[in-house]
């Protein structure tokens, strides 16, 4: 039998924590809930989770300062982290982005959402990587990821993450025309219809590396 993911969770909200912690461990994962980033940094001495989410907005160390830790770290910086937050503007987002979130969530959201986040993540947790890896692959059974130019590939990356048009254009300092170009082409080379076939039709040629390593 797998063994339970485990994710630590940290929000100073304790009922809205709570709540999050109660749902994901009805999805089977284990979760350990820490309402400081002090608490987190203890915990993560002790264990080192599948997944981190915590929350932004926080008293002396804040989510950025947390992430900023976890990225400096050769033990950690691995982990993915979803960052929740009330603030939703593009520049708060790209803060995120620029500071390595794998994942940014705005509250309220639907745990649903939360839940399709996380098991993207642990499944696909390695995307930038695989689709360098594979671009270097010369096998006529992946021809798409060799048909991509660099800036696709960027595009493709912030697709994935859930960027909307403007965030990506802000993010790699394009128009947003020129977005909406890259992901026609990458909608085109892949025979989809839309954003969230896109993601699919990745993830699934994802896997296929996966089982072939």
């Amino acid at each position: 039998m797998e063994k339970e993911k485990r994710i630590l969770l940290v929000d100073d909200d304790i009922f809205l924590g709570q709540s999050i912690s109660l749902y994901l461990v009805s999805k089977n994962f284990s979760v350990f809930f820490a309402n400081t980033v002090t608490d987190a940094l203890n915990e993560l001495d002790q264990e080192i989770p599948d997944l981190i989410i915590t929350d932004i907005m926080m008293p002396n160390l804040d989510g950025y300062n947390f992430l900023q830790m976890i990225r400096s770290n050769s033990l950690l910086y691995k982990i993915p982290v979803v960052l929740l937050t009330a603030k939703g503007m593009t520049n708060d987002r790209i803060k995120g982005y620029d500071a390595g979130c794998n994942a940014y969530l705005i509250k309220p959201f639907d745990p649903n959402e939360l839940f399709a986040i996380i098991n993207n993540l642990l499944n696909f947790r390695l995307f930038p990587e695989h689709v360098i890896d594979v671009r270097k692959q010369s096998t006529d059974s992946l021809p798409f990821v060799k048909m991509l130019t660099n800036k696709e590939v960027d595009v493709l990356k912030l697709v994935m993450k859930g960027c909307r048009n403007r965030e990506i254009a802000d993010f790699l300092n394009i128009s947003i025309r020129s977005v909406e170009k890259y992901v026609s082409r990458l909608l085109s080379k892949t025979s989809t219809r839309n954003r969230t076939e896109l993601t699919q039709f990745v993830n699934n040629l994802i896997l296929r590396f996966r089982e072939g390593e």
